[in-house]
């Protein structure tokens, strides 16, 4: 597994809210998350999990009309598995809404006329009848696209319940409502989903989710307001501790989140079997997600429910995520629109964020002081070689292409040789803690990105990572007997802090989250009592 360890730099950047100007104007496109690994689940271990959430920061009482997805978009997730930057396999997500009654919603007899109630819901929804109070039902089809997006071969995944027509539960408006909301959600998860051309049903599921990313959100991007290296152990999260923790340093405590425990996502999951997504003997795929709108848009004078705006002309791509906070802490400014709408085939004209990074500049900034430290603390190896390759072209023996004209992109990489962990035994530290199966191979709802994108980007594989065991890294040297490996694309002196344990404070772990498709938990409700 030729320089795995490298793999802890690859899109190692946490999760993606209101990440360009233009996305800010569009919500309902906005993409937050991408998760890509082999499924844990007892029983599943030869499929694929695929989670793409949308839709930032929903507060649970945002309502009354809460987080439908956009019907006049189209949401995808491609899948690259010939290493040439082009999608060879495309799903594609296309939503409906639609009013009860016939396009007339729920009235009531109010004085003898019949008036359209303004709320989503005259009643109580619960698994037993989960329509008849329902004003709105959210619908929506599922499309596999072989080839290009948009001229390929297209065939639609159908269910035994409702054949092309799949359902999206209502959000979790409150306790009142929706009584027992989880019970009433697992059913609109699609067991037995027909894949044509494919050997083994998938699984598909659709509906809103607790937020999953540990984030401390606001402290981050008020100028890393806090000192970002590990302080006192923690004694709920000894993965998080260290032998030398820091003076002043951030400890780990839930409260320094802020998205877990406050905030909903809109989730899109399908399961697949892996030899639906690989081809020939090459386990490596690549995978990114898209949210696209018509070209043209003319503004409705006269809405209705089914119309605000006309649309017309070709699908452009307004949002696109694969490794997270590319475009929030890689990016600059000016060119953060550009990057939503281009496709890995046009990765390398941005390489410059990548070859010069300017966050570590900014972390120098602004601790260089607070560490102690009387000389520049960011690294100092230009173009930043270990974040090109993890970055654009994956590692030889792990997770890049076995093509050898494979195209350099930002994607997110997974080998799907590697067998799953099983929760209980996953790394909050995925890769470069010893557990293969994790970040950046792929990525889980219990790695914490943020905190692996801090000690990459300041450097942290410049310094001896303890993989040596595990790895062929060729031209690296080894020191068996403490089991460290030095990847020889920079040396210690060119990140003179790259060994320490940089953190955000937010913990994470694999236990907080279901063991079972679609793994993010029950979203919180608007109202509790």
């Amino acid at each position: 597994m030729t320089a795995l360890a490298l793999l802890a730099a690859s899109s190692a950047w946490a999760s993606s809210h209101r990440e360009a100007p233009a996305i800010t104007e569009t919500p309902k496109i906005d993409g937050t998350d991408f998760y890509m690994f082999r499924s844990y689940e007892p029983g599943r271990e030869d499929y694929v999990t695929l989670i793409a959430n949308y839709q930032p920061v929903q507060a649970p009482y945002g309502g009354p009309n809460y987080f439908t997805m956009d019907p006049d978009a189209i949401y995808e997730i491609h899948i690259d598995n010939d290493g040439d930057a082009i999608e060879d396999i495309t799903f594609q997500f296309d939503f409906d809404n639609d009013l009860t009654n016939d396009g007339k919603g729920i009235t009531l007899d109010i004085g003898g006329k019949n008036v359209a109630i303004p709320l989503r819901q005259a009643g109580q929804i619960t698994a037993k009848d989960p329509f008849g109070a329902l004003n709105e039902t959210e619908r929506y089809t599922v499309t596999m696209i072989k080839g290009d997006r948009r001229s390929g071969e297209r065939s639609d995944l159908t269910n035994p319940r409702s054949g092309k027509r799949f359902v999206k539960p209502i959000d979790n408006i409150g306790n009142k409502t929706l009584p027992a909301y989880k019970r009433y959600a697992e059913q609109f998860v699609y067991q037995k989903v027909e894949v044509p051309g494919c050997k083994g049903d998938a699984r598909v599921f659709v509906g809103q989710r607790a937020e999953a990313f540990a984030v401390n959100l606001g402290e981050i991007f008020d100028l890393v307001n806090l000192v970002p290296v590990q302080g006192a152990p923690s004694g709920e999260w000894p993965q998080y501790n260290t032998a030398s923790p820091f003076p002043g340093g951030i400890e780990q405590d839930r409260s320094n989140d802020d998205l877990i425990g406050k905030a909903n996502v809109t989730s899109i999951a399908i399961e697949v079997p892996i030899s639906c997504l690989t081809t020939g003997s090459d386990p490596v795929i690549g995978a990114w997600t898209t949210a696209s709108l018509p070209q043209g848009q003319v503004e409705d004078p006269s809405p209705s429910y089914e119309q605000d705006s006309k649309f017309g002309g070709a699908w452009v791509q307004q949002s696109r995520l694969s490794a997270p906070l590319v475009n929030e802490v890689v990016i600059g400014l000016p060119d953060k629109n550009l990057f939503n709408a281009a496709e890995p085939t046009q990765d390398g004209a941005l390489a410059t964020y990548v070859t010069n990074p300017t966050l570590p500049a900014l972390l120098d900034l602004l601790f260089r002081d607070a560490v102690g430290a009387t000389d520049n603390i960011a690294p100092s190896n230009f173009p930043r070689n270990d974040l090109v390759a993890a970055f654009l072209t994956g590692f030889p023996g792990f997770n890049a292409s076995s093509n050898p004209d494979a195209v350099p992109s930002e994607m997110m990489r997974l080998n799907t040789a590697v067998p799953a962990t099983p929760v209980q035994q996953q790394h909050t530290f995925g890769v470069v803690a010893e557990d293969l199966a994790g970040f950046p191979n792929g990525r889980r709802p219990g790695d914490d990105t943020v905190d692996i994108a801090l000690r990459v980007v300041m450097g942290a594989l410049c310094h001896d990572v303890p993989l040596g065991a595990e790895l062929g890294v060729e031209g690296a040297a080894e020191d068996t007997d403490s089991d460290l490996v030095n990847l020889g694309l920079c040396k210690p002196s060119d990140a003179p802090v790259g060994n320490q344990p940089f953190t955000d404070g937010a913990p994470l772990k694999a236990t907080e989250f279901m063991n079972a498709f679609p793994y993010l938990n029950t979203p919180l409700p608007g109202a509790r009592s």
